[in-house]
């Protein structure tokens, strides 16, 4: 079957290209990642090789520790001919104070392109303004666009379409909440955020984003009523209350979004063939009932999966 297959080829659209948000991205653009996404995930089903990557090395930071991410990129780079290294900041000079400038500068020589995992936005920004290789955001604080390509392409599969969609995301206005509404207005989804007062997305984000809505003619809602935010959602979607760095704030924070578990219930107004979307770890009982992550509506494992083709795609444009 291999020899008869002609294996799928990248576009040079993105070629050299940074991913650290996809407000930088077109609509066309994040559609072209889905639709190689979609391919590689066909030819790996189909166990065909293809080393769209044989020889590059992409060296990974992670400052927070990380089970989808790591793994997807890593297998990711080896299913496409690759290789990939596992950088803490134990392993770093950069975890002793070495300057980003100088991390940036080094790792450039080295490797072929950079995927970090880190807190502050700031950090993805000067590390990918001082390297000559792609960096790739794999979560900072502000933003979380691989997770939010993975969700594009689930709902994808499920839904069969993704214009005209309507997603609903209820809880804390984070950098989930952030990238998958960008992504939605992207490829003409509706979206609405439903969160507890004073959990508001970031407020200069969130001017960028009802900008990138209004371009693409989709509707974007936030609300503090998360029964009514559900009425004819297609997909619903949440996080975990209280995100890394916000551990301290565990009990304020269950106070704070009492109403808003996702569960029978809250999910009443939906549509009926909803899906029910989480980027994990979940904490079950708190922001969603079992009922809900452990039902028939849920895709969370089919999320988590596509994490791993939409890295390959994202990989495969950039450093091919």
């Amino acid at each position: 079957m291999s020899d008869q297959h002609t294996l799928t080829q990248p576009s040079d659209d993105l070629k050299n290209r940074d991913v650290l948000t996809l407000l930088d991205f077109t609509s066309e653009e994040v559609k072209n990642l889905l639709t190689l996404a979609e391919q590689l995930k066909q030819e790996q089903q189909q166990n065909i090789s293809n080393p769209l990557l044989a020889g590059k090395s992409l060296g990974m930071i992670f400052e927070n520790a990380s089970t989808r991410t790591r793994v997807s990129f890593e297998v990711g780079m080896t299913q496409l001919g690759g290789h990939a290294l596992f950088l803490s900041p134990r392993d770093l000079q950069i975890g002793r104070g070495e300057p980003i400038k100088d991390t940036a500068n080094v790792l450039s020589r080295y490797v072929d392109g950079i995927m970090i995992r880190t807190n502050s936005h700031d950090t993805v920004e000067e590390l990918a303004t001082h390297a000559d290789v792609p960096v790739i955001n794999a979560l900072t604080d502000l933003y979380h666009p691989c997770q939010a390509l993975a969700d594009l392409l689930t709902i994808k599969e499920h839904k069969g379409k993704l214009e005209g969609l309507k997603a609903v995301f209820v809880g804390d206005g984070n950098n989930v909440a952030h990238s998958l509404m960008i992504a939605s207005a992207k490829v003409g989804m509706d979206g609405v955020i439903a969160v507890p007062e004073g959990y508001e997305p970031d407020a200069a984000v969130w001017e960028e984003m009802k900008k990138t809505a209004a371009e693409n003619n989709t509707s974007l809602e936030l609300t503090n009523a998360p029964k009514e935010a559900l009425q004819n959602a297609d997909v619903v979607y949440t996080d975990v209350w209280a995100s890394m760095g916000f551990e301290e704030e565990q009990t304020k924070r269950e106070e704070a979004f009492s109403g808003f578990q996702v569960d029978k219930s809250l999910c009443s107004n939906a549509n009926s063939d909803f899906i029910f979307m989480h980027c994990l770890p979940a904490h079950r009982g708190e922001e969603v009932a079992e009922e809900i992550i452990d039902g028939t509506h849920s895709v969370v494992y089919d999320e988590a999966e596509n994490r791993l083709h939409i890295q390959k795609a994202i990989l495969a444009s950039v450093m091919e």
